[in-house]
């Protein structure tokens, strides 16, 4: 009897197992229902507009393609875009380090206010606050008259276009390090500072390599904002043709113009970065998800 009644058990608790692995997994149909609905929103809402990107820039060819890129305005929209981007990510770079390194490490006076005007991009309009540059540095701005006295230009030119960029990307790097930073602690660090080391051999041989992999991360997600931001340049720019335009700018000429297949050409530039921004993310968090090898 007590036999039977063991087997019985051993038959009875994998049925009852896989009832209950059962009873926690949802569906098959609705599994499928909801990757089926992310797979359709997606090719609606990203797939398809690429596509069409694409289909547009080449629709007269490959020759009309890249005549778009041989435009004096294109080459001058690209380059003031690269400058930008080049002088707004290295200075948010050290920004993002330099406040991450405070906020994670250190306890202060006004910590809170520092960590809330980080986040002041993110709240603020883009349109907004190239308006609050052209109240400080336009010609009836607060500084305007001393900046037309010393023959200094800021508004419609490229300084203001570069302080609209910074202003827009400079919570990309700080957001990535903080919470990361915070994380790692401070032991590791004074560590090294009781075994003798500066505050630089510290920063360099310890903080730097724990955190070199979310620093890259702001960086790309830094760089792709700065060559795509429209709102807060526009307004600063004047959109002055071959002077003050960035790509997004030049696109939004050339397409008010009719001239469609230079403006879609142009866009497409943007589109393979903004790609070529996805595959370096991808590349990084796939890369920090690795574990260390000692």
């Amino acid at each position: 009897m007590a036999a039977g009644f063991i087997s019985q058990l051993s038959t009875t608790e994998p049925a009852a197992g896989a009832a209950s692995i059962r009873a926690t997994r949802d569906p098959a149909w609705l599994r499928y229902t909801l990757l089926g609905a992310a797979l359709l929103f997606l090719g609606l809402f990203l797939v398809v507009p690429l596509a069409a990107v694409f289909t547009e820039a080449l629709r007269r060819g490959v020759g009309a393609y890249f005549a778009a890129f041989a435009d004096a305005d294109a080459l001058a929209a690209i380059k003031l875009t690269f400058l930008a981007a080049a002088i707004a990510v290295p200075s948010n770079l050290v920004f993002g380090v330099a406040a991450a390194w405070a906020i994670a490490k250190f306890q202060f006076p006004g910590k809170s206010v520092l960590i809330t005007l980080i986040d002041l991009p993110f709240a603020v309009s883009p349109v907004i606050s190239g308006l609050v540059y052209v109240l400080l540095f336009g010609a009836q701005g607060w500084f305007g008259p001393w900046l037309q006295a010393h023959d200094l230009k800021i508004i419609f030119a490229v300084p203001g276009i570069v302080l609209a960029t910074i202003f827009v990307t400079f919570p990309f790097v700080a957001r990535e390090l903080i919470p990361l930073m915070q994380a790692q602690g401070t032991d590791e660090e004074l560590a090294a500072l009781t075994l003798g080391a500066s505050g630089w051999q510290t920063f360099w041989r310890v903080t730097l390599p724990n955190i070199k992999w979310g620093l890259l991360y702001g960086v790309i997600l830094c760089n792709a904002r700065a060559m795509g931001e429209f709102g807060a340049v526009s307004v600063v720019s004047g959109h002055i043709r071959g002077e003050t335009n960035t790509i997004p700018l030049h696109v939004e000429i050339l397409y008010n113009e009719y001239n469609f297949v230079a403006a879609f050409a142009v866009a497409s530039l943007l589109a393979l970065l903004a790609l070529v921004t996805l595959g370096l993310k991808s590349l990084v968090e796939w890369r920090a998800r690795q574990p260390v090898r000692t």
